[in-house]
């Protein structure tokens, strides 16, 4: 009996247990499930080797000729540079042959013109003086000047020094006044905030631009820095009675405007070579090809230096130095001026002085002739009857 019992009493006890572990298991089962399952999702890599899991929706790096395919990465560094097309040059080139030969042709019939009105002139005032010799005198301007108020005589007065003032000046410099004049307006323009666009659009070069021709001309005239304008028209200036003196007033004007066109052609050509498409303007172009054309014509003159008088050198000497300077600057690529400007001005003037003088200034004859021909044909057709002029 003993045995039996001991037998029931481990019975019981391992039922018991059974049914515990049993009850526990039941009741810890769904919680560790519900925990293990969360930490399984949270480790679980995106990815494994050899199995690759895809979006339902690809991206659209994802989809090749439209259709969903392997992501491709775009390839690392900057984007490449977006190639701008060579500028052309025909245009500008004919502009150029068309200005310069129109220039001085303009300059010869105007040279025709202003001969004729100064022989007319002289005439008038040769006729004048003897038709009025004797029939005035002191008494008469004395009375017509005490008739006048205090105003109209100091407006007179200054009327009368101006005038002096203007009779001092040489014809060159007579002639340079006009073209400082029109500087001194453009850069009052560059000022005005309305006109921004359209200066730049005409009154700078620039090879990229879509208006090339006009501003070659224009930004001969332009001048965006007071002193840059100032350095210009000054060496202009100087060397305006000696340029004169040696071409004439309307050979030069014909002279200094095609010389801005050709340097800025020449600048045209370099920059679209080097691929340096930046705009420039200024009239320092047609002030190297005045400059050349005195140092080359007279080379043993003797210049200086505003600041530094004690400093002289001979035009030569300074004709080379300016042109190396402008070379080497050109090579290297220097962006203070436009190096490719002042040699085409400068080469322009010794070339001009050299043997554009008797290549084009000497020919103009024909051309004289025929505007003379021209005049005589207007004039003697509406006189009476049809005749000839005088």
């Amino acid at each position: 009996m003993a045995w039996r019992g001991c037998v029931v009493k481990w019975t019981k006890t391992q039922f018991v247990r059974s049914t515990n572990t049993t009850s526990g298991s039941s009741r810890l089962n769904p919680y560790s499930q519900q925990r293990c399952g969360f930490r399984r999702e949270a480790k679980r890599p995106d990815t494994k080797k050899g199995n690759v899991t895809k979006d339902s929706n690809p991206t659209p790096s994802e989809v090749v000729d439209g259709t969903p395919g392997k992501a491709v990465s775009p390839p690392p560094g900057p984007p490449p540079p977006v190639k701008v097309p060579r500028p052309t040059l025909f245009r500008p080139l004919m502009f150029t042959v068309g200005f310069t030969g129109c220039s001085f042709g303009a300059a010869a019939i105007l040279q025709y013109e202003s001969l004729k009105s100064r022989v007319q002139t002289a005439k008038e005032e040769a006729e004048s003086d003897k038709s009025l010799q004797g029939s005035q005198d002191m008494a008469y301007w004395h009375n017509w000047w005490s008739q006048l108020t205090d105003f109209q005589k100091q407006l007179i007065l200054l009327m009368s020094m101006v005038d002096d003032f203007w009779s001092s000046l040489t014809e060159g410099q007579k002639t340079v006044t006009g073209i400082i004049a029109i500087n001194a307006v453009v850069l009052c323009c560059w000022r005005m905030p309305s006109m921004q666009r359209s200066m730049i659009k005409y009154f700078t070069s620039n090879p990229a631009s879509k208006t090339k021709c006009l501003p070659m001309i224009l930004s001969s005239f332009s001048h965006y820095s007071i002193i840059h304008m100032v350095a210009n028209m000054y060496v202009l200036w100087t060397f305006s009675s000696s340029i004169v003196s040696l071409l004439g007033r309307e050979q030069f004007l014909a002279v200094y405007l095609s010389a801005g066109v050709i340097s800025t052609m020449v600048s045209y050509m370099c920059k679209t070579a080097t691929g340096r498409l930046h705009p420039s303007l200024g009239a320092s172009g047609a002030v190297m090809a005045v400059l050349a054309a005195v140092c080359a014509k007279v080379p043993e003159a003797k210049l200086g230096i505003i600041l530094l008088p004690m400093v002289t050198f001979t035009a030569g000497n300074a004709l080379k130095a300016l042109i190396a300077i402008d070379t080497a600057g050109l090579i290297l690529g220097w962006r203070l001026f436009d190096h490719a400007a002042h040699l085409g001005g400068a080469l322009f003037g010794v070339w001009y002085v050299a043997y554009g003088h008797k290549v084009i200034w000497r020919k103009r004859e024909p051309l004289v002739k025929l505007w003379h021909n021209i005049r005589s044909q207007g004039a003697g057709g509406g006189r009476p009857g049809g005749g000839a002029g005088p």
